[in-house]
């Protein structure tokens, strides 16, 4: 009994207890004034021409740098995505075999 409320109380310290959530979680300002949403690593649109889309994935390598993936929205063509977090800044890139990138710098809302 007293190790299931041990574990509930653990489970609710982490889930009630923002200080914990990752840095990059969060509605963003695109590059083209859209909102976009970052939980749990998963990028969503919430404004926009596509908005409820989502357009990538991304986990944490250490340090303020994410990897994973970026989709364009617009024609469905998916990247290899980094991302770097400064402060209220998160500069994404999108690329084709780490050659040809597209790179966009995201504010927190």
């Amino acid at each position: 009994m007293k190790y299931n409320m041990l574990i509930a109380a653990v489970m609710l310290f982490f889930a009630v207890n923002p200080a914990l959530a990752d840095p990059i979680d969060g509605d963003w300002l695109t590059v083209n004034g859209q909102t976009a949403s970052i939980s749990g690593g998963v990028i969503t649109l919430k404004t926009g021409k596509y908005a409820g889309k989502r357009i990538g994935s991304l986990k944490a390598t250490g340090g303020g740098h994410y990897s994973g993936t970026i989709t364009d929205p617009f024609n469905e063509r998916s990247y290899s995505g980094i991302a770097e977090l400064s402060g209220t800044s998160l500069r994404m890139s999108g690329c084709i075999m780490k050659v040809l990138c597209r790179t966009q710098t995201w504010k927190k809302m």
